[in-house]
């Protein structure tokens, strides 16, 4: 319960997730003839885009000759909410085996919802538009990433990004002399799992797998048919081992039904 440590650094994986969708966008300036005379890939930092902004209306050094390179992004997470679509059960359970071959037991995660807001500032309008150009074909409206959730059990789920929404803003009042700023604001969630603790399980490996058939579904008047039984291969063998499968048919005719008690027919 509350008070069981546990930290999987889940959001905090995603926020480096989230950035690191953006953190290789390029910018390219040409001639009148269309040769590129400039390259420059666009910074990417965490925090708000108000900070930036305030750095181009005032400097703590005033003697700096540069205030700050333009374009360039910002993001920051702006709100974590509890998404009731994506609920499983509060009781389910799930097994996996950590790195040392140890099984554990982990309960189904909690759905949430985290919200991002990206800002791309610049002071040419083109500049902006390359940069959202590249964004935007790529959300229809979502874009997977991989997670490494849980690195001990090895979880690994792919957390959708989903783009919101997109506006525009240009800071430009005053005289001649006054810095114009253009904003691009998009809105983004990415739909992550909170895991609570994992903890050790005393049952082990389901290592045989058996199925009756039967040739309706009311079972108090059909017989079975046939029976499915699957193990693996070495019987021994662990989720990271490499094993096959052994497969067998059975095929019946009786009135017979099997009792997991006492694990025979009946």
């Amino acid at each position: 319960m509350l008070g069981t440590y546990h930290y999987h650094e889940i959001i905090r994986k995603t926020i480096i997730g989230f950035g690191t969708l953006f953190n290789d966008i390029t910018i390219k300036h040409k001639n009148s003839s269309d040769g590129v005379i400039s390259e420059m890939k666009v910074p990417l930092s965490y925090g708000p885009s108000q900070k930036f902004l305030a750095r181009l209306d005032q400097q703590a050094n005033l003697n700096k000759p540069v205030q700050i390179t333009l374009p360039r992004m910002s993001f920051e997470m702006t709100s974590i909410d509890y998404d009731p679509t994506r609920k499983a059960g509060v009781t389910q359970t799930f097994k996996a085996v950590d790195e040392n071959n140890r099984m554990k037991k982990v309960y189904m995660p909690v759905p949430y919802n985290i919200g991002f807001e990206l800002s791309v500032l610049s002071k040419l309008n083109d500049d902006c538009l390359q940069i959202v150009e590249q964004i935007l074909p790529y959300f229809q409206p979502s874009l997977n990433i991989t997670i490494d959730l849980i690195e001990s059990i090895g979880e690994k789920r792919d957390i959708p990004v989903v783009l919101n929404s997109v506006a525009f803003q240009d800071d430009y009042e005053g005289d001649f002399s006054t810095r114009r700023a253009l904003i691009y604001t998009f809105q983004f969630t990415a739909k992550t799992y909170l895991f609570g603790p994992v903890a050790d399980s005393s049952e082990g490996l389901i290592r045989k797998v058996q199925v009756d058939m039967y040739a309706d579904t009311d079972r108090t008047t059909a017989k079975r048919e046939m029976r499915y039984t699957v193990v693996p291969d070495p019987i021994d063998a662990n989720p990271g081992d490499p094993f096959d499968f052994d497969e067998d048919w059975q095929f019946l005719g009786d009135a017979k039904a099997y009792s997991p008690t006492q694990q025979t027919d009946i």
